[in-house]
């Protein structure tokens, strides 16, 4: 693109182009953005990874749902405590020297951004898994119902089929 293009593309009428109708931010408020967003969520395949790792990952996985939906399917080892309940039984259940990472149905639903502020205000570290239980299925990991173990099929659109590592 020539000086003149770059001119004119910046200062185009913002009807032309909806991407840029709001200027990106500059470089420095780009990388204090994003890396605050990677203080406050951890992705699926990162805490199966830390998981998979064998000995202490130095995080407890929460999962906030009901009852009936922890009995249909969760992450193995996760500790279970519902978002109502958070105020009443998080300190007998948590350790507050020790991150949480909450976890709900998806990315459709925010209870795991719910269960991560009922933490915080109860001065628990705490982080998001993005994705929740969907994703966490969705991407091939193993999980627990009533019945046991269970793993499905890694879902080609969510994560790398026959492979290990996303390059992410």
């Amino acid at each position: 693109m020539t000086a003149t293009a770059t001119a004119t593309a910046a200062t185009a009428p913002a009807s032309t182009n909806p991407v840029l109708r709001v200027a990106p931010a500059a470089p420095a408020e780009a990388a204090a953005y994003f890396r605050a967003s990677l203080v406050f969520h951890a992705d699926v395949s990162d805490v199966a990874a830390a998981l998979a790792a064998g000995g202490d990952p130095g995080f407890v996985v929460l999962d906030s749902r009901s009852t009936a939906a922890w009995d249909q399917g969760h992450v193995p080892g996760a500790v279970h405590l519902p978002t109502a309940l958070i105020p009443s039984q998080a300190e007998e259940l948590l350790d507050k020297s020790v991150p949480v990472v909450t976890y709900c149905w998806g990315p459709g639903c925010n209870g795991a951004t719910r269960a991560a502020l009922a933490l915080a205000e109860l001065g628990y570290r705490v982080k998001e898994m993005l994705g929740g239980f969907e994703y966490w299925a969705r991407e091939g990991f193993e999980f627990e119902t009533w019945e046991g173990r269970e793993r499905r099929a890694a879902d080609a659109l969510t994560a790398p089929v026959g492979s290990e590592e996303c390059g992410c």
